[in-house]
């Protein structure tokens, strides 16, 4: 097998090996912008390291999950939720033999857009812009146009279609894109969990019953549960689901973790704090708009965008410690003296 070989070797193998309901490389609807193709990697797996390398991606290991500014080294971050989602769906889409490296690509990339704070950060901004603003479309945003100075990624359709409609509002095109659709809801439930039992927010002994008897009492436990669950419901189906009673318990699991942690008033102590400034942030930036990288302007000028979604990027793309230090510097007062 010649090297400049391996990509078409990869794509046989997935024709040879994956389900008939599989995402295939061969057929992917293709980028926005014809390119020609890696002699290694398949389509798909070239979005993925692309995403890897990408600046939004590294900046996601300083943005907040659940907990504002937590003093342990071991909460969860962005990027670790990023990474568990990842892992999760591939396990599935082996399980079910669909495509592995499309459902990576699509869970590294689907929280590219978020901003600082977390899900607090996002309703800040959706607030102040009169456009709106939603993580998912930012993270596609970030693909299309921001990133490598306003070129973007390039990826595939199949890719942006995963990300963009990876909340439960949404529904993607592919089984894949389904997938991670689950597997980005099990992995901050059971992220969460750990990080309020560790937060002493909540004990494990708290979690009722009806779940834990379901579906186990920690973390590897519960995952083992819901993946096999999916995985059995799935297979050989056009379709990713789970069983009517897995879902009434996870649903239940997920409202109990919505009543008891995520409006939990330690978890959220901060959020007033951290949505106050980022609305600063907003209305300083439009209005001193000059103020902003000559790169935001650039791309602004290149693709017609407003000033509000102009500075909807710059504040979305920063992590929480430098949101923190920018409105230190621009709004809070310094002390001076002769």
């Amino acid at each position: 097998m010649k090297e400049e070989n391996l990509r078409i070797y990869h794509e046989k193998r997935e024709i040879e090996n994956l389900s008939q309901y599989a995402a295939l490389s061969v057929n992917s609807k293709g980028r926005d912008y014809p390119q020609v193709k890696c002699d290694i990697r398949t389509d798909y797996q070239r979005d993925r390291d692309r995403i890897l390398y990408c600046k939004a991606f590294r900046r996601l290991m300083h943005k907040t999950q659940v907990f504002l500014s937590p003093t342990g080294d071991h909460y969860s971050t962005r990027m670790i939720h990023t990474l568990e989602v990842a892992q999760v769906a591939r396990t599935i889409a082996r399980g079910l033999r669909l495509n592995e490296d499309l459902c990576e690509a699509i869970a590294l990339g689907h929280d590219l857009g978020h901003t600082p704070f977390g899900h607090t950060g996002e309703r800040a901004l959706d607030k102040v812009c009169t456009e709106g603003f939603k993580h998912n479309e930012q993270s596609v945003r970030i693909v299309e146009k921001l990133e490598h100075g306003g070129e973007g990624l390039n990826l595939t359709k199949e890719v942006r279609d995963g990300m963009l409609n990876h909340k439960s509002s949404c529904m993607p095109s592919t089984l894949e894109g389904k997938i991670v659709r689950f597997a980005d809801k099990m992995a901050y439930i059971n992220h969460d969990i750990e990080d309020a039992i560790r937060a002493k927010i909540i004990k494990n002994e708290d979690i009722p019953k009806k779940y834990t008897d379901a579906i186990g009492t920690t973390a590897t436990m519960r995952y083992t549960s819901l993946i096999n669950d999916i995985i059995r419901n799935s297979v050989d189906k056009n379709d990713v689901c789970m069983s009517e009673e897995m879902h009434t318990v996870f649903m239940g699991l997920r409202q109990y973790m919505f009543d008891e942690v995520y409006t939990n008033e330690i978890a959220k102590a901060q959020e007033t704090k951290a949505e106050n400034m980022v609305i600063e942030l907003f209305e300083y930036y439009l209005k001193h708009f000059d103020e902003l990288p000559l790169i935001n302007k650039q791309i602004m000028n290149k693709y017609g965008d407003s000033k509000e979604r102009v500075v909807c990027d710059y504040i979305s793309g920063m992590t929480d410690r430098y949101a923190v230090t920018k409105f230190t510097d621009l709004i809070i007062p310094v002390s001076w003296g002769y």
